[in-house]
């Protein structure tokens, strides 16, 4: 497979959130979900933040999957080190901006399919693998994401919302 590529007229319908927004900071966001998180056969955090909130929260996501950013910028020490949790096993994979690597889409299926609590730490960018763990996730998952500057993306895991996902990726441009 090749490197997805992001095109242009996609960027601005991805600023829209692919879920429930819940307005605010921090905790207060997943506060707000908690119970649909309760209720989700699986949880799956994409960003640095939305992880490490849901861990301040007491929820331990099933997937992780994080850059050591938040808005372009290092994430907070303290970040980092609540996110070296115990329980996840970590592997890191080199993703560019605006794309989806094949080998990134790869574990996020594997870990999506098994057991273990696994964090993928992205050397690049992992803003688009919600995109992948949307459609890997069990059906009656949740993927939380954070929308900047406003709050927390909760996604509920459908039939519905797996094809909306397939219809997006399938107007990525794959790399030449």
């Amino acid at each position: 497979m090749k490197l997805l590529v992001l095109p242009e007229d996609l960027r601005s319908e991805l600023k829209n959130p692919l879920g429930k927004l819940y307005k605010g900071n921090g905790v207060e966001c997943i506060k707000a979900m908690a119970s649909e998180l309760k209720a989700a056969k699986k949880i799956a955090a994409v960003g640095d933040m939305t992880a490490f909130y849901l861990l301040e929260a007491s929820i331990t996501p099933d997937l992780a999957i994080v850059d050591n950013k938040t808005k372009r910028m290092p994430a907070p020490d303290h970040v980092k080190r609540s996110l070296e949790h115990d329980s996840y096993k970590t592997i890191e994979v080199m993703n560019p901006a605006a794309t989806l690597n094949p080998e990134l889409i790869e574990l996020i299926k594997d870990s999506l399919a098994g057991k273990k609590r696994i964090k993928i730490v992205v050397d690049g960018e992992e803003d688009l693998a919600t995109l992948p763990v949307i459609l890997y996730a069990p059906l009656g998952s949740a993927v939380v994401y954070g929308q900047p500057n406003e709050g927390s993306v909760l996604i509920e895991v459908t039939l519905e919302k797996k094809e909306q996902i397939k219809d997006l990726m399938g107007r990525m441009v794959l790399e030449k």
